[in-house]
């Protein structure tokens, strides 16, 4: 079961990684990193709220207090990738920030938990993948960079900056992946779940008041659809991570972080944004690497 949930997040969230980039790329708007938040947060507020009402999740001050630390890794770890979409104009699904799924692994490894040779391989290609993909993006000729990304029309930075955004997203991540593991222990999949929800909605309103009130920017309704439908995939990502990461934590973190290279292939689909062999090799090791998890589970 864990498997089939790791692969409904990585596709939910391969499909909030698309349009959180053509929602937040907007150069014009500074805020557009806060408006994604806001759109995130209304979103999971509404599930939340869903869950309490017809679900039948009690939600407790206890049970919000307990997974805090792990809301505010998440919250403060996507916050910081919005901003690297406005800032640097780096998509979140940027392969560095998750190549946090291997770190989990290893961070477990650290713990005395093992794991069968052939998914210790698995984990092994997907990480390699997945670093790779983030080092051909970033490396690649000009003249080919210019051309991945004439369609689109998004420009990615190789500044120090844009190395830096990713590797404190992929950190954080990881850190809330691996406590989020250990919560999950001891704690409802559903409570918790809402408990990270009705954090991002404080987020949410506090990011509104900020943008709205004190800095008097306008929301408009074009420019805010795409971050909304990418909040509606964060939120299905979201239900689904959460009880992958309930029945198998260790595993589903590498298979789930896959999701940036989904991210790419809807780029070059959607946005036309041209991709080199290099970025199809590291596709394909990190496809070997999901089929061998999923081979082995069955």
């Amino acid at each position: 079961m864990w498997f089939a949930l790791s692969l409904a997040a990585l596709l939910c969230w391969s499909g909030s990684d698309l349009f959180s980039k053509i929602g937040c790329t907007d150069r014009s708007d500074k805020y557009s990193h806060l408006k994604m938040v806001v759109a995130v947060g209304a979103v999971m507020g509404l599930h939340a709220a869903y869950e309490m009402i017809f679900g039948g999740t009690v939600m407790t001050l206890d049970v919000f207090l307990r997974y805090l630390p792990v809301s505010a890794l998440y919250i403060l770890s996507m916050t910081l990738g919005y901003l690297g979409l406005r800032y640097i104009e780096l998509s979140i699904s940027s392969p560095i920030c998750n190549t946090s799924g291997a770190v989990v692994v290893a961070l477990y490894l650290i713990m005395g938990e093992t794991i069968e040779a052939p998914q210790l391989v698995a984990v092994g290609l997907i990480g390699v993948g997945v670093l790779m993909l983030g080092v051909v993006q970033m490396t690649e000729d000009e003249e080919l960079r210019g051309l991945r990304q004439q369609a689109g029309n998004f420009k990615y930075s190789k500044s120090l900056l844009a190395l830096l955004i990713p590797v404190a997203y992929c950190l954080l991540d990881a850190a809330g992946t691996f406590a989020d593991g250990l919560v999950l222990e001891t704690l409802d999949e559903n409570a918790a779940n809402t408990a990270y929800e009705l954090t991002f909605l404080l987020c949410a309103a506090a990011s509104f008041v900020y943008v709205k009130l004190v800095k008097k920017q306008k929301f408009f309704p074009k420019q805010e659809a795409p971050k909304y439908v990418g909040a509606l995939f964060e939120t299905g990502g979201q239900f689904a991570y959460v009880f992958a990461l309930g029945a198998n934590a260790m595993l589903a973190a590498p298979v789930i972080s896959c999701y940036c290279a989904l991210s790419v292939v809807w780029s070059r689909i959607f946005l036309k944004e041209k991709l080199g062999w290099k970025h199809y090799v590291c596709i394909a090791g990190i496809i070997a690497g999901i089929a061998i998890l999923g081979i082995y589970d069955a």
